[in-house]
């Protein structure tokens, strides 16, 4: 198995720190990636699963490998980003501009790099989409309709090789032509898919996502799942998978849809067949429009490996709540994805 390097400096939110010789010369196979902030999305759930809204930035406790973390920014929902200022007050980042009058990352500039989210759908279209395929084509032309306080969608398709029928847009109708235009056929290389379309998904900033489509196993990727979850968790990019009751019938690829999605913040959706998904979109729909945004800077750390998070609620009327968020990210990435330079020019 031929081994494919994606070399990432400090995964998280990522910033270029070259001018554009620099990039010119980088290697098109590599992700290179400066970071100065590490974005978290954090759901908070009661027993029940429902929402828990209006929290705020004292609230929340967050460590890295058990350093305590200072926020930086902090974002409710689809609300405004919140500046937190040395003492623990905040201020909405278009404040901020109003009273310095710059166009730093501090400014409106700086809030609207975290409005909304940018929304990948990546549908399976392998032969394990034959049945069903018109159904599959409308539910998710009906998610996308659906989406809202969201900035940007692309459509991306993959059976063996990666299409990316419509690119990341904030006009719907052209990701829904897409969806028409695709067709099924040929073997399923999900996570090969998966992985490039992480890729993509790192260079944006603010909340990103992506939404996989899938009714079947893997059958022909060269990337383990392993590596695609842990370069999405460095990257800050949720997964959720959502499919049919006849991609239990491999309980392998269950479980690994179910570490995935769990490990990246998201979760993962089976229902008995494409017209029952209304509740999982709908669920997509709203994880997205709760999700709390919360930044910060990393404080001294002579780890340069694997990074542990830890989200943590103060105070004892908030013990009882649920946390979801990802679980970490790699500071130095050595070898990420056995994915070879003829797997990666198969995508269009």
């Amino acid at each position: 198995m031929k081994k494919y390097l994606l070399l990432l400096c400090l995964l998280a939110v990522p910033f270029s720190s070259g001018g554009r010789g620099a990039a010119a010369q980088d290697d098109k196979s590599r992700i290179r990636v400066s970071v100065v902030l590490v974005q978290l999305n954090v759901a908070v759930t009661d027993n029940k699963g429902n929402y828990i809204s209006g929290l705020g930035p004292e609230d929340f406790v967050i460590t890295e490998d058990k350093i305590p973390q200072k926020t930086a920014t902090f974002e409710e929902g689809n609300g405004p980003t919140r500046r937190i200022l040395e003492g623990g007050s905040n201020t909405s980042l278009t404040e901020v501009a109003d009273k310095t009058g710059n166009s730093s990352s501090d400014s409106v500039e700086g809030s609207k790099r975290f409005a909304g989210a940018n929304v990948f759908i990546l549908f399976d279209t392998s032969n394990y989409m034959y049945r069903g395929f018109v159904f599959a084509q409308d539910a998710i032309a009906d998610f996308i309709r659906s989406l809202e306080g969201v900035s940007q969608v692309a459509l991306y398709s993959y059976s063996r090789d990666l299409s990316k029928v419509a690119p990341l847009t904030p006009d719907r109708s052209q990701v829904l032509r897409g969806v028409r235009n695709t067709v099924a056929g040929d073997d399923a290389a999900l996570y090969n898919g998966l992985l490039l379309t992480v890729k993509d998904a790192a260079r944006l900033t603010g909340r990103k996502a992506i939404v996989v489509f899938s009714n079947g196993p893997d059958n022909a990727s060269l990337v383990p799942p392993e590596d695609v979850a842990e370069l999405a968790q460095s990257t800050g990019t949720i997964i959720y998978m959502v499919s049919t009751q006849a991609a239990e019938a491999e309980p392998v690829s269950t479980a690994v849809f179910e570490r995935m999605t769990k490990a990246t913040g998201g979760k993962a959706y089976f229902a008995k067949e494409w017209r029952d998904e209304k509740q999982a979109f709908n669920s997509i729909r709203d994880d997205l429009a709760h999700l709390y945004a919360i930044s910060y800077y990393p404080a001294p750390n002579p780890n340069h490996g694997w990074r542990n998070i830890s989200v943590k609620l103060v105070g004892k009327n908030l013990q009882k709540y649920h946390i979801r968020t990802r679980a970490g990210y790699r500071l130095l990435q050595t070898s990420q994805a056995s994915l070879p330079p003829e797997a990666e020019s198969a995508s269009k």
